[in-house]
């Protein structure tokens, strides 16, 4: 996918993986663009979960937080899931300050996400 946006998608079996490649995540504009390059990757491809991995990132805006919320509606209406990859310790705190660590799950990295979802 193209990364001058900020995100890469692949795809692993059922599973879609938006891997952020920016360290830093706040330009709204290139928010709207991958926002909208998810929403589409998802219409076409019918994955069943979506790890977001954002091993790298040192810093988001709360726009983001958005994007995985409207993310999961989404793919919650086919039983699907959104979980977190390789975030760095200090910006889980903005999860669990905004009790959203209580929405999404969180994997120490991409493989293990994946093979969580895979095992359910």
């Amino acid at each position: 996918m193209d990364d001058n946006n900020g995100v890469e998608i692949t795809s692993q079996e059922d599973v879609a993986v938006v891997a952020f490649k920016a360290t830093s995540i706040s330009n709204s504009e290139k928010i709207a663009i991958a926002s909208e390059q998810i929403k589409k990757f998802i219409e076409d491809n019918h994955p069943v979960s979506v790890v977001f991995d954002f091993s790298g990132v040192k810093f988001f805006c709360s726009q983001v937080l958005g994007l995985l919320l409207e993310i999961r509606s989404k793919l919650k209406i086919s039983d699907g899931e959104v979980v977190v990859s390789a975030i760095d310790p200090q910006l889980y705190r903005v999860f669990k300050i905004t009790n959203l660590n209580k929405i999404f799950s969180f994997f120490p990295d991409t493989a293990s996400a994946i093979k969580a979802i895979n095992s359910d």
